[in-house]
């Protein structure tokens, strides 16, 4: 085998060294390619001797929102989401809106975000009737006990579709109510609530 030449030689190392710049780099971007694929984000580990360690990928956090729910639900407060929950969420989880909520009147669809205040406006507002009395028995007077309709009972200020329900259903077993006041043995019935009965409803 002839003896390579001092150029020859040089040649060959410069060579076989860019061969070797060209795998590292490749290396490299293959590593960092797989981290976005991984859906996370490909980081170095510092030694203590100040050089580059092995890689390690970072997965994003997931996290909740935090919302403050207010208006016309029944049960107004501070509730905390899995984040991409929509506003529905937030409206089911304060007890569902109250039968004086004007529902076409927010965006039931829409994402919550943190520290977002999701209001649900009522009907009652800029209409001229007063909180806690219904639009139907503010002309036509207080509803009968006896005769009253869940669809009617759902018109009053704090009162929904399930209690209303409860209120019929109560009345039916108990061979009539009698008085107002009895409606206090209903469960979920508070004083606040009793307050609305008693203005909206006659025995």
């Amino acid at each position: 085998m002839p003896e390579l030449s001092r150029t020859q030689l040089l040649v060959y190392g410069a060579v076989g060294v860019a061969l070797l710049l060209v795998g590292a780099r490749w290396v490299r971007s293959a590593s960092a390619e797989a981290g976005r694929e991984g859906g996370g984000t490909t980081a170095a580990a510092v030694d203590d001797e100040g050089g580059s360690g092995e890689s390690f990928v970072v997965e994003p956090g997931g996290g909740d929102v935090v919302v403050h729910v207010a208006g016309a639900v029944r049960d107004p407060g501070v509730y905390r989401f899995p984040t991409g929950s929509r506003v529905a969420d937030a409206v089911d989880r304060a007890g569902g809106a109250t039968g004086a909520a004007a529902v076409d009147g927010i965006n039931l669809a829409a994402r919550l975000a943190d520290g977002q205040q999701v209001v649900m406006p009522s009907r009652a507002a800029g209409s001229g009737t007063a909180v806690g009395t219904a639009s139907g028995a503010a002309s036509e007077g207080p509803i009968s006990l006896g005769t009253a309709t869940v669809e009617q009972l759902d018109t009053i200020e704090g009162i929904g579709p399930v209690t209303a329900q409860e209120i019929v259903e109560f009345r039916d077993e108990s061979g009539g109510v009698s008085s107002v006041e009895d409606l206090d043995e209903i469960s979920g019935i508070g004083p606040a609530t009793m307050d609305a009965l008693r203005g909206a409803l006659q025995p």
